[in-house]
């Protein structure tokens, strides 16, 4: 974190002096700016190679560093009015017109405004993230011979076999795809099993970027309430037979955004409902390796305990690593597996050979098992800190439902609340939430948030994040 600090102030240091040179003078040595500044030189490089990629220098091999030209003036702005009528003129045609509505997706992607408490992140905090693993891995990686050849298309065997054993069952190498990482596998999942203009059941509330899909593919989202126990089957069945859907998404272990476990008795149920209906079961498992320090053991995936290929597992790597390292598997039996292989072969060819060698060099160190150890620990901790603050200091929103992995809570905001201002308030008290909206699919039955404890730096950012709400949420509701 030192080192990322003082680039950028090296960076902000050097965008200054430039106004001293003119356009195509050259700048000082790499030596003299690490001797005056006090930096290391590869704080210097890193500073450099940030102006070079805003345009402001150009760096030549062996020459060293000048101020860029001045950039030529910008283009006449055409007029693309046109591309509403083309984007919109077969929409009529269409069962489902296809949506895309990325805003549930990026509110966790974007990075708040400095300063801001990021409690909106859906990944690990860079401390909480294994670079130095990671590092050594993609190292140790690119020293293997054949790297950079291409990889077979499903992916290679070691990475295949891996993700196999730590799936369990019967599932085998041959029947994993490798992808990069979770929200591909689930596009293609969805891609291969429902054709457009089709329902597909998926929980209630759910994660938006799964929603995203299924309407950018022209798919029809349809509802199924889940509670403290996962999915209601009773409720499920009869989606099935209302709907006639051929397919149900779902996260049987610490759901987005409950938090919830599908009990045992459930887990029984969904496969034998599914499998009556002639349906596909897509299992997102994606915090799987973000299980807390007291859960005790886990269930396993679903995909585990199928013998008639009714689930089509999905898995990945990223959320306990970086939201970069982007290695993920899709694994399912039978014929469909060849629809899923076809698929992602026509959309993205395969995974880079170099990313999927770091990432078995990665599972396969004694890093590995010491960092997931670390993170759960860590993760128990953060959770109990945003418990305890939440009760103390804001009793008025409902956390009915303390999970035991992930990396967040779900909060039902108070009967009335204004989410959209709540949310809004808090960004200008200092704290970006997500809101809770765009995790239904149909009309919400209240106000919710989801607050992330993963992606701040610790304990005590928590505590002043849970302040912050408090103050935007008297500035909202009243005061308490």
């Amino acid at each position: 974190m030192q080192e990322r600090s003082s680039v950028g102030e090296l960076a902000n240091r050097l965008r200054v002096e430039l106004k001293r040179y003119s356009p195509g003078e050259k700048l000082p040595s790499s030596r003299a700016l690490v001797e005056r500044f006090r930096v290391s030189p590869v704080t210097v490089s890193r500073a450099l190679g940030q102006l070079a990629a805003e345009g402001l220098v150009v760096t030549r091999p062996g020459a060293g560093a000048f101020r860029a030209e001045p950039r030529a003036a910008a283009p006449a702005v055409g007029d693309t009015a046109w591309q509403e009528v083309a984007l919109s003129a077969d929409a009529s045609a269409e069962l489902v017109p296809r949506s895309v509505d990325a805003s549930g997706v990026v509110v966790s992607l974007t990075a708040p405004p400095a300063g801001v408490v990021e409690f909106n992140g859906g990944y690990l905090h860079p401390s909480l993230q294994p670079e130095r693993a990671m590092g050594a891995a993609l190292s140790r990686a690119g020293r293997r011979p054949g790297v950079w050849a291409r990889p077979p298309v499903e992916g290679i065997a070691e990475l295949r076999e891996w993700f196999a054993r730590s799936i369990g069952g019967a599932i085998t190498a041959a029947d994993v795809l490798i992808t990069a990482g979770g929200q591909s596998a689930l596009t293609t999942a969805l891609r291969a099993l429902a054709p457009p203009g089709a329902p597909v059941l998926v929980e209630s509330p759910t994660y938006p970027g799964m929603l995203a899909i299924a309407r950018a593919a022209g798919l029809r989202p349809v509802p199924v309430p889940v509670d403290a126990d996962g999915v209601k089957p009773a409720l499920l069945a009869d989606a099935f037979r209302a709907s006639g859907a051929r397919v149900f998404v779902c996260q049987p272990l610490f759901q987005n955004p409950t938090g919830a476990v599908l009990a045992p008795d459930r887990r029984r149920e969904v496969l034998r409902i599914a499998r009556d209906a002639g349906a596909f079961v897509v299992e997102d498992d994606f915090v799987r390796r973000l299980v807390h320090e007291d859960a005790g053991p886990l269930p396993p995936p679903l995909a585990a305990d199928d013998p008639d290929g009714v689930v089509v597992h999905v898995c990945s790597l990223t959320k306990a690593t970086s939201p970069s390292f982007r290695v993920g598997a899709l694994a399912a039996r039978g014929p469909v597996v060849e629809r899923l292989r076809a698929i992602q072969i026509v959309d993205t060819f395969f995974v880079p050979r170099p990313l999927q060698e770091a990432a078995l060099e990665l599972v396969g160190s004694p890093a590995w098992p010491r960092h997931l150890r670390a993170v759960s620990a860590e993760l128990k901790q953060r959770r109990d800190t945003m418990t305890a603050a939440l009760r103390l200091v804001l009793p008025e929103l409902a956390l009915p439902h303390v999970p035991s992995g992930g990396y967040h809570l779900w909060v039902r905001l108070p009967e009335g609340t204004d989410e959209t201002l709540l949310v809004a308030g808090a960004l200008r008290a200092g704290v970006a939430v997500t809101p809770g909206r765009p995790y239904f699919s149909a009309e919400p039955p209240a106000g919710h948030l989801r607050l992330s404890f993963a992606a701040v730096a610790g304990a005590g950012e928590i505590a002043e994040g849970v302040r912050r709400l408090r103050a935007a949420c008297d500035a909202v509701l009243g005061p308490h």
